[in-house]
């Protein structure tokens, strides 16, 4: 039994990672002043963020039916069954759309509402290859993932409310004030959606609020002190530099954590944030692959 892992483009996987980590990657599409963009194929992060910070009309969009069912079919030709992880439902009508699609294929893809965006969607995608070299099927694999989807979380700094403002999330007056303030919000995701955890005066603070959440999350629900049994990163939205400081911080406060990777969040995210956030994620180690 061949199972194929597919992943969308929010988990931050890029075309070249996916062929290394043997799997697929479906490209979200972004409308630039009505023009459909590829992330990663036609739209690169830096040409985002110039179109971003110039003003463009940016919009996030789903992939159509036909380049998901386009994706499946050419894989299918090689393997007998498909393990499809898109972002969370509750970001995304992706997922829905994707689950209606598979309907049609006789349970040889296996759609996976895994609640996850950014580097807890990719961990969930490399799992699910790891999975899959064991010799599980994708229905198994569907099960593993659908059973862990909450062990991870998320926690991000903003340093502007305008693209908050800008898409309509908060009011205008409320992104005055907090503009006028110099408040760095704190948001989260758990699963479903993006929401407000917490505001903050200074970048300090607000680094000091999301290590203390996430600490919270990884003793209270992960049962991990240290780090040892959770996966840690560290992503921003061009601000690399901040956030190699941010990933030495945390590797003093957890310090069996390993490697702290740091990468970008994904487009979709960017959209609603703008540039100059950190972020924070913890996703619990897989206890099917931890023998």
């Amino acid at each position: 039994m061949r199972v194929a892992i597919v992943a969308d483009s929010n988990s931050g996987i890029t075309q070249e990672q996916a062929g290394k980590l043997g799997m697929y990657v479906l490209p979200m599409p972004f409308m630039i002043d009505g023009k459909e963009y590829l992330e990663g194929i036609s739209l690169t992060h830096a040409e985002f963020y110039d179109m971003q910070v110039n003003n463009h009309d940016i919009s996030t969009s789903q992939p159509s039916p036909e380049s998901v069912t386009g994706l499946w079919d050419k894989i299918l030709e090689e393997y007998d069954q498909i393990v499809h992880i898109p972002m969370s439902s509750g970001l995304s009508s992706s997922c829905a759309t994707a689950t209606m699609l598979a309907e049609d294929y006789d349970g040889k893809v296996v759609v996976v509402n895994n609640q996850r965006i950014s580097d807890t969607q990719r961990l969930s995608a490399i799992d699910a290859v790891a999975l899959a070299k064991q010799g599980l099927d994708a229905h198994q694999i569907g099960e593993i993932l659908d059973r862990t989807k909450f062990d991870a979380t998320i926690y991000i700094m903003l340093d502007t409310l305008k693209y908050l403002k800008k898409g309509g999330r908060i009011t205008p007056a409320a992104a005055a004030l907090g503009t006028f303030l110099r408040l760095k919000p704190v948001l989260t995701i758990q699963g479903d959606k993006l929401d407000a955890f917490s505001k903050a005066r200074t970048i300090k603070q607000a680094k000091a609020t999301m290590i203390a959440a996430v600490a919270h999350d990884m003793e209270e629900r992960f049962g991990d002190k240290t780090g040892a049994k959770c996966r840690l990163a560290v992503l921003h939205t061009q601000n690399e530099e901040a956030a190699q400081e941010f990933a030495a911080e945390l590797k003093v406060h957890f310090p069996e954590a390993g490697e702290i990777p740091i990468d970008q969040l994904p487009l979709s995210i960017c959209t609603h944030i703008g540039p100059g956030s950190l972020a924070v994620t913890a996703t619990k180690k897989m206890e099917e692959l931890e023998s």
